[in-house]
C-alpha cells in the first residue's frame, strides 16, 4: 500500500452483518485500543510495509485483519472492515498478471508467491464474497469515483498533522443514482462506447458490495499532504465533474470541453509527481 493512495470506501449498517460479526464490531466500536480515525489510516500503511519489509516479504497476513474505519450518523454505527487480506491478495493477483514474470519472481520469491496464490483460490472456491469494500487508486483519483457525490458533500481539513484531509460522503442509494444518470446522459448524448468500463465497474461493485442503507466515501487519502493548501482549496472536482455532465446533457460542448481540460489539468500534475517521487 502506497502512502499516497486515494480510496473509495463502503461503510455498512452494523446492523447488516451477522448477529456474530455485529457484537464483535460493536465491541470494537467501544474499545479503546482500536486506532481512532485520525490515525487509522496511518496504522493501516504501518501494518502494510511492515509485511513488505520482512525477509522474505509477505504478501498477505495469514489471517483477515479484525479492524475497520467506523462512521457514527444519527447515532447510527457504520463499519467498513479493512479487509486487509483479501485486498492484498486481489492486489497481488493485479501484480503478477500485469507484470513481466522475471520482475514478479524477483519482487516475491516463489514459495511466498504460491502460498499466497493457493489462499486466494481457496478462498474464491469456498464461494466467499470476493468484492473488497475498499477501492485504491495510487497518485490519482479516477475522475468516475466524482460522480456518485456532490459538492455540498465535501470535507476539508487543512492542517500540518494526521488530520490534513479531503473526502466526500453520501448515501449509497444517491451515489448508485447519480452514477446511472451519468451513464444515461453519456449513452444518449455521445453513445454507448462513451460510458468507461470503470463505471460501468464502479456501478456492478456498489450493486454487489453495499448494503441499500449504507454509505460511500472518497478520501482522498494520503494525496493531501503532496499537495499545498492552495491546490486543495482549488480542487473542486466533484463540482466540475457534475457541471460537465448537466452541460452535455444540454448539449453544451464548449463547457464540456472547458471543464474537461481543467480536470485533467489538475489532475495530470498529481500524477506527474509519481514520476518525480
Amino acid at each position: 500500500m502506497l502512502p499516497y493512495t486515494a480510496y473509495l470506501r463502503v461503510y455498512q449498517p452494523v446492523t447488516a452483518f451477522s448477529p456474530r460479526d455485529r457484537r464483535y464490531w460493536e465491541g470494537y466500536a467501544e474499545s479503546a485500543d482500536r486506532p481512532r480515525r485520525v490515525n487509522a489510516l496511518a496504522a493501516e500503511h504501518t501494518e502494510s510495509l511492515g509485511r513488505l519489509i520482512t525477509t522474505p516479504p509477505v504478501v498477505a497476513p495469514v489471517e483477515e485483519s479484525g479492524h475497520a474505519y467506523l462512521r457514527r450518523v444519527n447515532e447510527r454505527l457504520y463499519v467498513c472492515p479493512w479487509q486487509t487480506r483479501l485486498r492484498s491478495w486481489r492486489a497481488f493477483d493485479e501484480f503478477t498478471g500485469s507484470a513481466p514474470r522475471p520482475l514478479a519472481e524477483a519482487c516475491v520469491p516463489a514459495r511466498e508467491a504460491e502460498r499466497a496464490e493457493a489462499g486466494y483460490r481457496q478462498w474464491r472456491e469456498s464461494g466467499a464474497r470476493v468484492q473488497p469494500g475498499i477501492l485504491s487508486s495510487n497518485w490519482t483519483v479516477p475522475v468516475p469515483w466524482f460522480v456518485p457525490f456532490e459538492p455540498q458533500e465535501r470535507c476539508l481539513v487543512l492542517s500540518a498533522g494526521n488530520t490534513r484531509t479531503l473526502l466526500y460522503l453520501t448515501r449509497t442509494a444517491l451515489a448508485t443514482r447519480r452514477l446511472e444518470h451519468t451513464a444515461a446522459v453519456l449513452r444518449e448524448r455521445v453513445g454507448e462506447h462513451a460510458v468507461s468500463s470503470s463505471t460501468e465497474e464502479l456501478l456492478d461493485w456498489l450493486s454487489t458490495t453495499a448494503h441499500p442503507d449504507s454509505l460511500l466515501e472518497l478520501d482522498y487519502g494520503g494525496l493531501p499532504h503532496l499537495l499545498s493548501d492552495d491546490h486543495l482549496s482549488e480542487d473542486h472536482s466533484v463540482a466540475e465533474v457534475a457541471e460537465a455532465v448537466e452541460a452535455l446533457a444540454k448539449g453544451d460542448g464548449a463547457r464540456v470541453t472547458e471543464l474537461r481540460r481543467r480536470i485533467t489539468r489538475r489532475w495530470r500534475s498529481v500524477r506527474a509527481l509519481d514520476r518525480t517521487n
